[in-house]
């Protein structure tokens, strides 16, 4: 995956992916003592940045093996996304998903037309159950993070971003990305150091699952202990991808590592300020903003809100803080 496979997905996906706009608040600026620009990717198709990759991937196929249909797993953004673009395509989806994932994520991705087979997060394995169902019925695996064309795909974020930071003048900044599997972070770091090198991408991840931070800090891959235990649930992953690492490795800072209680925070932010619902794993980026600035040296700092399907116990337990 490289920087001609993101602007190939972008043209794939014109007019069907919106350019997400960015945003800026004086209350954001004067909480993390700089400049906070925010691409609220919440507003995405969806409701979150994962739709890009899924488009990407399926336009990329071809028709012949599309038509039988589509597999994916996931917690629930990626099911969405996915379900979306097979429909676009008028292709069958399934989507294997945890049963403790949000009620509202289960429902929309069933909305959007798609089968959805669940399982315990804590000891099942959803790669086997996936690859068990894709051969009985003829799907193609559509990844999560670790697919070149799902990463190509959320990689047209950074492509908007450089784009709408050069209109600001803004050439140098600190840019935090949400990370689960880290589709969405290398896509983007890749895509700006081609287009605003002076962009320095760093991963956010949930305490107790911050497999990429340690994996850039240790220089192997490290995976996480557990797979439950956060509200962040968008972005909690074994461990990072095989394409994803290295990508990252060579593009990235070091990572950020934030509190349920922050991203709790950063979610109430967003929506006191700049009128956006965020769900938890989609706000930890504000959250290290907001709340860690020591660790950051630019004075312009960069916000991706990866996502905003958030269960509205969750978003009022947010606003009670």
């Amino acid at each position: 995956m490289d920087f001609a496979d993101i602007t190939a997905a972008r043209d794939r996906i014109a007019g069907h992916a919106r350019v997400t706009p960015l945003l800026s608040s004086p209350f954001l600026d004067d909480l993390a003592g700089r400049r906070v620009l925010v691409k609220p990717e919440c507003l995405q198709v969806t409701g979150s940045f994962k739709y890009r990759g899924a488009r990407s991937a399926l336009s990329a196929m071809d028709p012949i093996t599309r038509s039988p249909g589509v597999i994916a797993y996931s917690s629930g953004n990626h099911a969405q996304g996915v379900a979306q673009a097979a429909r676009d395509f008028g292709v069958p989806s399934v989507i294997v998903m945890p049963s403790d994932a949000p009620e509202l994520k289960l429902a929309n991705t069933r909305a959007l037309g798609a089968e959805v087979v669940t399982y315990d997060r804590a000891t099942g394995d959803r790669d086997a159950i996936g690859a068990q169902i894709a051969l009985e019925r003829g799907l193609t695996l559509v990844k999560p993070f670790d697919e070149p064309m799902v990463i190509a795909g959320q990689g047209t974020v950074g492509l908007e971003l450089a784009d709408q930071c050069a209109d600001l003048g803004v050439a140098n900044a600190d840019v935090l990305v949400p990370c689960g599997g880290g589709g969405l972070t290398s896509g983007i770091a890749v895509a700006l150091s081609s287009k605003a090198p002076g962009m320095i991408v760093r991963p956010v991840e949930p305490e107790g699952f911050d497999d990429v931070t340690r994996s850039l800090a240790s220089g192997r891959m490290e995976r996480n202990t557990a797979m439950t235990g956060s509200i962040c649930d968008a972005i909690i992953t074994p461990s990072p991808g095989a394409l994803t690492l290295p990508l990252m490795q060579a593009h990235c800072g070091p990572g950020f590592v934030v509190s349920d209680t922050e991203a709790l925070a950063a979610m109430r932010a967003a929506f006191l300020r700049l009128k956006l619902v965020v769900e938890p794993g989609g706000a930890v980026a504000l959250a290290a903003a907001l709340f860690q600035s020591r660790s950051i040296q630019a004075d312009t700092v960069i916000v991706i809100l990866s996502g905003g399907n958030v269960d509205p116990v969750h978003f009022t337990k947010s606003l009670a803080e």
